[in-house]
């Protein structure tokens, strides 16, 4: 008989990925739920006033530093490390790179924060050039509030690190929780005796203090697979310096991610601003499913993926079955995302926004960006899984070349899309957002077919069968007409009562078709919804 290897993919460790994906979604569900409550409470203080605007135009500098630093960085060049050690049985050494990755991470962004907070007058005149006066001062007061927190959330990122890689999912994607949890008490609290600068303020000390609980609840647990707990700047062990090498491309990658966000925006300036407000609702709509799905399976399987051990051709086999398990978790929820998004974008908006001065008429707009927004959905979500595969691997240089591709493409698609077919065609200008979301779409599709060829020539053939992509249409097609059946007979209900008598007969009937189509992914979920 032969024997099989401890890190082989069998049917249990699988079992234990989906396992890892849905925790790390529900967790993510949980920290959008928390956020939307928020985003609503500050609304209801603030609503478009300038103090407003100051709160959010002053977190885009503390946010450039944690996306730069934060979970997705540490995720690419820690993680494969550290999970590679563990899974070759080396604990110790693994112990002493968390500890000196943490020490140079704390090191470089207590460094970062000061600096920032003494040149943040020099930063407003970056992201507000045109705040002036009292509007002026008070972005510089919060900048300068919320440097210190965002530098609790680069070292929160550390602890997810260390928690993904033992298979502790759930703490890291839920700890956002009390990050909006503090803030929301701020609000209730300050809300209704504070002027609107004053409770400004005071809700960025709830922000400061909702960091530090968000690293609070998770330093615990990590600390505990840390024997001790110390400060650590050797860099001598050739681990430590493979996360360092990886660190570099993949923090430059990120900083082009930025570039690319930053010049989309000064598109969407030219645009008519009812345009910019659509385009904000449908990418808060859009990037759930990415979150939900395809961030939550990327996160589960990467540190399964870096602990694959033994010959060249052992190891892409291991990657080849746990990439092709991965592709398949996210086709299967992705794949009636979009269908949902394209036939019932207007019951879906209309629910969460249709109120007061959100229309109807405004509604259906945002479902044509929503619309827009469809075209690389599923390329987005599965391109994160083969990134994420290149980083086990240790290899973070090829996803920021293909990364690069992508941002140079949506830039230069998104100008012509977005800001000059719309005039050539004679069509509106509000309709350039659609351009921008599909030029950005096409653009990821790029990026996904470059990613796989890439990954195929090194570990053969990945991706997900014709056979099983059209028994997903198939059940998604069919359930969206039976959604938007009922939906014709409803008539003019309220919106959130249209959007529950038609999404959840969308879902049962997509999820039995599926199960009775013999799709396991399916037929596993209704298991564990059962138990």
């Amino acid at each position: 008989m032969k024997e099989m290897r401890p890190d082989a993919p069998s049917s249990n460790t699988r079992s234990r990925s989906h396992s890892g994906a849905l925790l790390v979604a529900v967790g993510i569900f949980f920290s959008r739920i928390a956020g939307l409550i928020r985003q609503r409470i500050f609304a209801h203080y603030f609503g478009n006033s300038d103090a407003g605007y100051a709160f959010y135009s002053a977190l885009k500098i503390p946010n450039f530093l944690q996306n730069l630093f934060g979970e997705g960085v540490l995720s690419a060049s820690f993680i494969p490390v550290y999970s590679g050690l563990l899974g070759e049985g080396k604990d110790e050494d693994a112990e002493k790179v968390a500890r000196v990755v943490g020490s140079l991470l704390a090191l470089i962004t207590a460094v970062l924060v000061l600096g920032g907070i003494l040149a943040t007058p020099f930063l407003i005149d970056l992201i507000a050039p045109g705040f002036t006066g009292d509007k002026r001062e008070l972005t510089i007061r919060l900048v300068q509030i919320f440097f210190p927190g965002t530098g609790l959330l680069v070292m929160s990122a550390w602890c997810l690190g260390i928690l993904n890689s033992h298979k502790k999912f759930f703490l890291s994607y839920a700890a956002p929780v009390l990050w909006n949890a503090a803030i929301i008490a701020a609000l209730v609290i300050y809300g209704k005796t504070s002027v609107q600068p004053e409770l400004a303020i005071k809700t960025a000390w709830g922000l400061v203090i909702g960091s530090a609980l968000q690293f609070g609840v998770q330093l615990p647990t990590a600390s505990r697979f840390l024997r001790r707990l110390k400060f650590d700047f050797s860099l001598r062990m050739d681990a430590v310096r493979t996360v360092v090498k990886n660190f570099v491309p993949v923090v430059i990658a990120r900083g082009v991610v930025q570039v690319s966000a930053y010049v989309d925006n000064v598109l969407a300036s030219y645009l008519p601003s009812g345009a910019v407000s659509a385009l904000a609702y449908a990418q808060s709509l859009y990037m759930l499913p990415i979150s939900l799905f395809g961030m939550a399976v990327s996160a589960a399987e990467l540190p399964a993926m870096s602990r694959a051990t033994g010959s060249e051709a052992e190891i892409s086999a291991h990657l080849k079955t746990r990439i092709d398990s991965g592709l398949r978790q996210i086709s299967f929820f992705i794949v009636p995302s979009i269908a949902g998004f394209l036939a019932l974008g207007d019951v879906i908006v209309s629910a969460l926004y249709q109120s007061g001065e959100f229309s109807h008429r405004n509604a259906i707009y945002v479902w044509i960006v929503l619309a827009g927004s469809t075209v690389g959905l599923l390329a987005t979500t599965l391109g994160r899984l083969y990134s994420s595969a290149f980083y086990a691997l240790k290899d973070t240089k090829t996803p920021l070349y293909f990364a690069a591709i992508r941002v140079a493409l949506t830039i230069s698609l998104g100008y012509l899309c977005g800001l000059r077919l719309p005039a050539w065609f004679g069509y509106s200008a509000d309709f350039g957002t659609v351009g921008l979301t599909a030029s950005a779409g096409f653009s990821g599709w790029i990026e996904f077919l470059l990613l796989r060829r890439s990954l195929n020539r090194r570990v053969g053939k990945t991706g997900v069968t014709v056979p099983f992509m059209l028994k997903l249409w198939t059940a998604a097609v069919v359930s969206a007409i039976v959604a938007l059946t009922i939906k014709f007979f409803a008539g003019h209900w309220h919106p959130i009562l249209i959007a529950v008598i038609t999404l959840g007969p969308f879902g049962v009937v997509y999820f039995g078709l599926t199960s009775a189509l013999g799709v396991q992914e399916s037929q596993r979920f209704l298991r564990r919804l059962k138990r």
